[in-house]
């Protein structure tokens, strides 16, 4: 990496850093890009360099997020032996990661925000069509070990995400064991149903 590109890097590292902790102490909305010049010394035209605009800022820290998520589970993956074990195991991880994070409350006010240009509702689909890859990569692992039933893969991966949306939704006032309980419960309902068998 030549020298500008790496100065170029530590500048947008830099705005990144310091807008994050702007997010988490006022949230999305009260942030402004005023705010994020002084507290990182940089112009307004140098962060709209790096990031285009706030929204653009906001998605580059959650897509960061994003990266840490799958990092962190990728390296807990192996730990669960089974597609249901892992089932499980992220929707613990799922749980416990929207309860700590600190960017949490202020990603609600961003995806709550109804005013979105149209290439951040673009980046925002990318963000969501990688979860349900995810979950269609999980799902078909457990049809490949015969653990699951031949099945609509697709259908199913989005069924997956639509629950662990509305579950991250409702555990917000939520204490941690009442959470676990609530996603466990989810993994529960998903792959066994509540129907009793037929007679």
């Amino acid at each position: 990496m030549n020298k500008k590109k790496q100065q170029s890097e530590q500048t947008r590292k830099k705005i990144a850093d310091a807008s994050r902790a702007l997010f988490i102490q006022k949230g999305y909305k009260a942030t402004s890009i005023e705010d994020i010049v002084k507290a990182t010394g940089c112009s307004a035209g140098n962060i709209y360099y790096h990031f285009k605009n706030k929204e653009g800022l906001f998605l580059y820290l959650i897509e960061e997020w994003n990266e840490e998520w799958e990092e962190t589970w990728l390296a807990e993956e192996p730990l669960y032996p089974t597609t249901i074990d892992k089932l499980y195991g992220m929707a613990e991880h799922l749980a416990l990661d929207q309860l700590n994070h600190p960017l949490t409350r202020a990603a609600d006010e961003f995806y709550n925000n109804s005013e979105k240009a149209s290439d951040v509702e673009e980046r925002i689909n990318e963000i969501v069509k990688g979860y349900l890859i995810f979950n269609q990569q999980l799902l078909q692992k457990g049809i490949d070990n015969d653990e699951f039933k031949i099945t609509n893969v697709d259908g199913l991966a989005m069924i997956l995400d639509c629950l662990l949306l509305g579950l991250s939704q409702h555990s917000r006032n939520m204490q941690r064991e009442e959470t676990l309980v609530a996603y466990r419960l989810a993994m529960d309902v998903f792959l066994h149903g509540i129907a009793k068998p037929t007679k």
